[in-house]
């Protein structure tokens, strides 16, 4: 929970990040329905980038050292992955104003993990700009 807490405000404050998907984070839509029913959280959020190309994206994912790209989300190891909801998601309309990635953070040091991610968001400008 604190290292992904930190992790998602650290993310809130990047230029290149729209909005951060975290109900634990006060500001989040859903946080007093989080608050109500849970007792703490898990290093699993997503963010919304700012518009991007699939190819800066891939560029900063692609380069990646410490975070593996994946699905699994019940191991120690940081993940992250690309998704985009909106053929299957029923409830609600999904139109987000830029990519979405999904993060788990795990074990790994919390600086190496920002700089891990600080060094994809600098490839991720190279290509866009």
């Amino acid at each position: 929970e604190k290292q992904g807490l930190d992790f998602a405000r650290w993310l809130q404050k990047r230029p290149e990040v729209s909005r951060v998907l975290h109900p634990a984070l006060p500001d989040d839509p859903g946080h007093a329905i989080f608050k109500r029913d849970f007792l703490g959280s898990s290093g699993l959020f997503s963010v919304i980038l700012k518009p991007a190309s699939r190819q800066a994206v891939a560029a900063l994912l692609d380069g990646l050292e410490l975070f593996g790209l994946g699905y699994s989300w019940g191991g120690f190891e940081s993940l992250v992955i690309p998704f985009d909801c909106a053929t299957y998601r029923t409830a609600t309309q999904w139109s987000p104003e830029g990519p979405a990635l999904r993060f788990s953070i795990g074990l790994e040091d919390p600086d190496d993990l920002k700089a891990d991610i600080d060094r994809g968001f600098a490839r991720l400008r190279a290509i866009d700009g």
